[in-house]
């Protein structure tokens, strides 16, 4: 039965949104979206959802809003003017934002919009377009605790329910979120550095590895996710590199103002920035891996475990 549930207002159907939308609506959510490719809504359509042209008009058709979008700029676009969620949302209304961003635009829109009630939650979401279309993404949620009660149907259907998580007050969504990517970036550029030079010293790369994942300094980067290149030569083509640079950004820019210093964070982010200058924007976000690669002189790929002498 969907008749007790909200509708879902959802704008944003890229790589992310549009298989949190499949999900939301294979849990019986009735949706109404938009985004700036009216093509990408033709499955939700076809299955029951309702389009609409402007972010004003989700908000006015629904019960709450979810934002999924590239950068904050375009956060800030889909909230403001005539045709914004602020024009169309009822006082007392909710907006989740779910992408990856800073405090700065949902702390305005509480503090210039007070007196109207709105309820504002960030749920920014960790586990790549993969998890979005499984419906097992991590969802850290900034906000009041009730409003995170009341929501938790609609980020189930979106997430795997032991790893939604009400991480704290307002704006904590986006700063775990943001921690969490600098900690994997930093994790992809130390590894490519560490097993680049094992490999120019004389060490099977394999070997290398699995020494390292035997170790203390093991990471699931090095046990799990450096293995799309190392085995596949997939610099993950899903996340661009684009996206990678601007998220590394909105992390040194909060480091910088909660007053902190961030010297590793920002070498990681150049390095990033070097292999979009290098490789280009739709380079995949793994990408930075191969300025190691062009130092070593060949592409590091490990060799089978079972031709490794014993």
């Amino acid at each position: 039965m969907t008749e007790n549930l909200p509708t879902v207002g959802f704008i944003g159907l890229g790589s992310m949104g549009s298989g949190m939308t499949r999900n939301l609506q294979a849990a019986g959510f009735p949706l109404v979206v938009t985004d700036l490719r009216p093509e990408a809504a033709a499955e939700l359509v076809a299955g029951g959802a309702r389009w609409v042209d402007t972010a004003a008009a989700v908000a006015a058709n629904s019960d709450l809003v979810i934002t999924m979008l590239p950068t904050p700029r375009h956060v800030a676009d889909a909230l403001h003017g005539a045709e914004g969620i602020l024009a169309g949302i009822a006082d007392g209304g909710t907006w989740i934002d779910m992408s990856t961003s800073v405090p700065e635009v949902a702390n305005a829109v509480r503090a210039d919009h007070a007196a109207r009630g709105l309820r504002v939650l960030d749920a920014p979401v960790s586990g790549m377009s993969v998890g979005a279309a499984n419906g097992t993404l991590q969802i850290f949620i900034g906000g009041d605790a009730e409003d995170v009660e009341r929501l938790l149907p609609v980020f189930h259907a979106m997430g795997d329910p032991d790893r939604v998580l009400h991480v704290g007050a307002h704006g904590a969504g986006y700063a775990v979120k943001l921690m969490i990517n600098q900690l994997w970036f930093t994790h992809l550029v130390a590894t490519a550095e560490v097993l680049s030079v094992g490999v120019k010293a004389g060490v099977d790369l394999e070997v290398l590895r699995r020494s390292l994942v035997a170790s203390p300094a093991n990471s699931n980067f090095l046990e799990h996710d450096v293995l799309s290149i190392l085995d596949h030569g997939d610099y993950d083509e899903g996340f661009a590199l684009v996206l990678a640079c601007k998220d590394l950004g909105l992390s040194v820019d909060l480091a910088r103002s909660v007053g902190m210093p961030f010297e590793l964070s920002a070498l990681v982010e150049q390095q990033f920035r070097r292999a979009k200058a290098m490789f280009g924007d739709r380079a995949g976000e793994m990408t930075p891996f191969k300025l190691y690669e062009d130092l070593v002189g060949a592409p590091l790929r490990r060799t089978p475990a079972e031709e490794i002498a014993r």
